[in-house]
């Protein structure tokens, strides 16, 4: 056990957090997302976090992880088929999350363009999160200090 680590995070989740760099993504995503497949055909990281929401683990992520503040959008959500302006439960709740971190709003994308953009994820970590759209992308930013 570690202080200050949420619970929910695994080590294997803290290990795969630790490896990234600054521009790797990591795709949140529900337990309908096809993770397995999508990081099969990508070679990406795969850690199930069964038992936990979208977004309570996009909560756990953003206290370790910062976003890239070099890009036009660190975070991207799924567009509802059919209705790209709806803002189904999980996203109205990522919202929130994000502001709470101190971090800008997401963008979304249109269904197969999240899809593909989930394909060059360094990490996908695969909630038991049940409710549909329940995914987001996240570009991870640097933790740097400026003094020598």
């Amino acid at each position: 056990m570690l202080k200050n680590i949420p619970s929910l995070l695994t080590p294997d989740a803290l290990h795969a957090l630790a490896s990234m760099g600054h521009g790797d993504d990591v795709a949140i995503v529900d337990a309908n997302f096809p993770a397995a497949q999508v990081a099969r055909k990508s070679g990406a990281r795969l850690v199930h976090l069964a038992g936990v929401t979208a977004p309570q683990a996009l909560a756990a992520v953003l206290r370790l992880l910062p976003l890239d503040e070099y890009v036009t959008d660190a975070a991207w959500t799924m567009q509802v088929v059919g209705d790209p302006e709806a803002v189904p439960p999980p996203v109205a709740e990522f919202t929130t999350v994000l502001h709470q971190a101190g971090e800008r709003p997401a963008a979304s994308l249109e269904r197969f363009a999240f899809y593909e953009h989930a394909q060059s994820a360094f990490l996908i970590l695969q909630t038991g999160e049940q409710r549909k759209y329940g995914n987001i992308l996240l570009r991870k930013g640097v933790i740097a200090s400026d003094h020598a």
